[in-house]
């Protein structure tokens, strides 16, 4: 699924570039409150909120929002209390979108999003319509200017547990059981690979090929619009968009 890989990385590039930041933290903090909320403020007995501490690290959220977001989570701080929900739904082209949110409103949450859909071209979806087309997994990150040799990557990473490597274009991806995230994690940079990142995330058991730049900005428009809602965390999708038709796109 080189296409979407190549999106969410431009994604990020771009959101380092200009005002997104602040609403990546936002959204990240998010997340650390709710692990907290749910599972507790130990790192070592909650391995949600280890992953999700470990993203805001690897996005360079301060120390100190991080703690703040955990004590709100427990309890230990004031805060608003978010709730998770799933929404399902298909982008033009016929590509299955899943979009997790944390909202205080859930009424208000899922009455935008139907009208993201509605405005571009797309269609909501009863739970579990969608879903059955993607699997749990987690994802490590290693960039190619590491310099990491393929053959001794993909040793280490089967030797700690992971299911496969991958090269996206823009950088490895290796692929773990969720609860092994960590672990595989840990063992890659033990070896001494330099890793850029690592989450939990959803992988399509197929994919929808998008050939042509009509097409590929339509649905791209969808997902980009659900991506930027304040409630939206993630966004995952099954379309395949050659490198080639993304460059366009891209730009």
């Amino acid at each position: 699924m080189s296409g979407h890989s190549k999106w969410a990385t431009t994604k990020h590039k771009k959101g380092a570039l200009d005002k997104a930041r602040g609403k990546l933290f936002a959204k990240i903090i998010r997340q650390v409150e709710v692990a907290a909320r749910e599972g507790g403020g130990d790192l070592d007995a909650n391995p949600t909120l280890r992953t999700m501490y470990q993203k805001a690290r690897d996005a360079s959220v301060p120390m100190d929002t991080i703690e703040r977001a955990i004590k709100r989570g427990t309890g230990e701080l004031e805060g608003v209390r978010y709730e998770q929900v799933t929404y399902e739904g298909y982008a033009p082209c016929g590509v299955a979108v899943i979009i997790e949110c944390l909202t205080d409103n859930r009424n208000r949450t899922g009455a935008d999003i139907r009208a993201i859909f509605s405005k571009n071209g797309g269609s909501t979806a009863e739970p579990g319509a969608v879903s059955w087309q993607f699997e749990r997994k987690g994802v490590v990150t290693l960039a190619h200017g590491a310099k990491v040799d393929e053959d001794e990557l993909t040793l280490i990473a089967a030797d700690a547990g992971a299911d496969d490597v991958r090269d996206n274009g823009e950088a490895w991806e290796v692929l773990t059981p969720p609860g092994d995230l960590a672990t595989v994690r840990n063992a890659i940079e033990a070896a001494g690979l330099p890793t850029t990142g690592s989450e939990l995330t959803m992988q399509p058991s197929q994919t929808v090929p998008i050939s042509s730049e009509t097409d590929a900005r339509k649905v791209l428009r969808l997902i980009d619009m659900l991506d930027d809602h304040d409630d939206v965390q993630n966004v995952y999708a099954n379309f395949d968009i050659p490198d080639s038709v993304m460059d366009l796109v891209a730009v």
